[in-house]
């Protein structure tokens, strides 16, 4: 039995994956369908030291990704809205020795010169091969995910089959999630949520996915209202199901229907998490994870509604707050801010070619050491964690306060005038640092005054909290995840 798919053989007639925004076209593998179509791959691959995946969202990407793991091949997935100085430096860097693709796809000039294979999804004929297919070395390479770059050249992240099987399981255990769930979701396939989550987490419990290929509202309501019962989506998606639920009874019903609803890659605003709850009765769960750690934390399903929260610690994870002195918090009072630092299986095994970048980024080194994932937290009482941002954008020192500006923009967010928000800190002689809200209007030809969501924030919040400047804009720049960002956002 393979490790990380014990469920692939034995359900050779149970659908793994339907892909496609119309069911009387879409592509749909049985699980005996994928173990041929994989299982022949993997035989071609056996041997190489990483191979490259042109990750659309097809059932191709799926079967390659599956194919090089069962054949204990490296995975490089690849973005393929990326630019060609990204894709460029990415296949520098990783060195695949093959690109799978599909036939069809039509491949940039940057991955040109590396030699291609293209995937079939259906094997007519082929004998598989016995059980315990490719190597099992827990602690061996399965993925590298490049991070988003934002602070430089992407980096990849090498994440073992240990960590892989870790999260996935710690999440199956807190979700409750078996072989009898059928996911539903739109995400891209290149990056974890997508990919891990999203795809070999069915297929480790032996359930299926139903990929929609594009998000749309009415692809959720119809996949969700006949036999769906868990969706995955990012927050730029659950707005627009908020958007659309009030003049939707059929995808209000689906939603309500749904056993679990979960939101990550960003934190969902409060507001959207009320809409939602009004219009269906269920509430959205978030949770809390990154490339380089996989899932540290999620809200418990089934336990009183927290928005603006992403939960506890997974089984077997362990998280910290440390002050910028290293000091590590103590006192759960939901005000501290401090650094969130993670331990645990679900940890990477350190960044491709970068062993300064992978030290620096462990507290007491990468073997047993605590991760620095650079996000800024506060935890309440009872132990749950409230993100309040990055450390190097979201941490601003205003005042002598130390203020995190997630909460800042879910405030925002709560005003009935602001369709979008972002909060930055600029310098400021007298404050250090002042506070700026990026706000679009609701209504563009008559937005909020400054005064008024200064006010509004100071009386949510409190008062050294509010914005002191404000400055419309059309639309935030966000990225592929829905994640806003602020490096992008115009000079003052």
């Amino acid at each position: 039995m393979n490790a990380l798919f014990p469920a692939l053989r034995g359900r050779a007639d149970r659908v793994a994956l339907r892909f496609g925004a119309d069911p009387t076209t879409a592509e749909t593998l049985t699980y005996g369908e994928l173990d041929r179509a994989a299982g022949d791959l993997a035989v071609r691959l056996a041997g190489a030291a990483r191979v490259a995946v042109w990750a659309t969202p097809t059932a191709r990407t799926a079967v390659a990704v599956v194919a090089a793991l069962l054949a204990g091949v490296p995975v490089v997935p690849l973005n393929p809205r990326s630019g060609e100085r990204e894709l460029a430096h990415i296949l520098a860097d990783s060195e695949p020795a093959l690109l799978l693709a599909g036939a069809g796809d039509e491949l940039p000039p940057a991955v040109a010169g590396l030699p291609r294979l293209d995937v079939p999804t259906r094997v007519e004929g082929f004998t598989p091969v016995p059980d315990g297919r490719g190597p099992e070395d827990p602690e061996s390479t399965a993925l590298i995910v490049y991070t988003s770059g934002t602070t430089g050249p992407p980096k990849g992240v090498l994440l073992s089959r240990r960590a892989v099987a870790a999260s996935l399981d710690a999440l199956a255990e807190t979700w409750s999630w078996t072989a009898d769930d059928v996911l539903v979701h739109g995400l891209p396939l290149f990056h974890v949520h997508g990919l891990v989550l999203g795809i070999l987490g069915p297929l480790r419990r032996g359930g299926e996915v139903r990929h929609l290929g594009a998000f749309s509202a009415e692809g959720v309501a119809r996949e969700l209202g006949s036999g769906g019962t868990m969706l995955f989506g990012v927050p730029t998606m659950y707005h627009r199901l908020a958007d659309a639920l009030p003049g939707d009874p059929a995808l209000a019903g689906a939603m309500a229907g749904a056993r679990l609803l979960v939101s990550g890659s960003a934190a969902l605003p409060v507001h959207d998490h009320e809409r939602i709850a009004a219009a269906t009765g269920r509430t959205v769960v978030e949770r809390y994870g990154m490339s380089e750690t996989l899932m540290n934390t999620s809200v418990r399903p089934g336990g009183p509604p927290r928005p603006g929260t992403v939960g506890t610690p997974l089984p077997g994870v362990e998280v910290r707050l440390v002050e910028e002195d290293g000091s590590v918090l103590g006192a759960f009072d939901g005000e501290t801010v401090g650094e969130v630092q993670v331990r645990g299986p679900n940890l990477f095994s350190g960044y491709l070619n970068r062993p300064e970048a992978t030290a620096e980024a462990f507290d007491g080194g990468p073997a047993g050491g605590w991760f620095r994932t650079g996000d800024v937290a506060v935890r309440e009482s009872d132990g749950t964690i409230r993100l309040v941002g990055r450390k190097a954008t979201d941490l601003i020192k205003s005042g002598g306060y130390k203020i995190g500006a997630g909460e800042i923009e879910n405030a925002l967010l709560d005003h009935p005038g602001v369709r979008e928000a972002a909060v930055t800190g600029e310098p400021d002689p007298d404050l250090g640092e002042r506070i700026v809200a990026w706000v679009v209007p609701a209504d563009p030809a008559d937005p909020p005054a400054d005064g008024e969501l200064a006010d509004h924030v100071a009386r949510l919040l409190a008062p050294h909290k509010r914005p002191r400047t404000v400055r419309l804009l059309d639309a935030l720049p966000r990225n592929d995840l829905g994640k806003v960002l602020k490096k992008r956002l115009p000079r003052g």
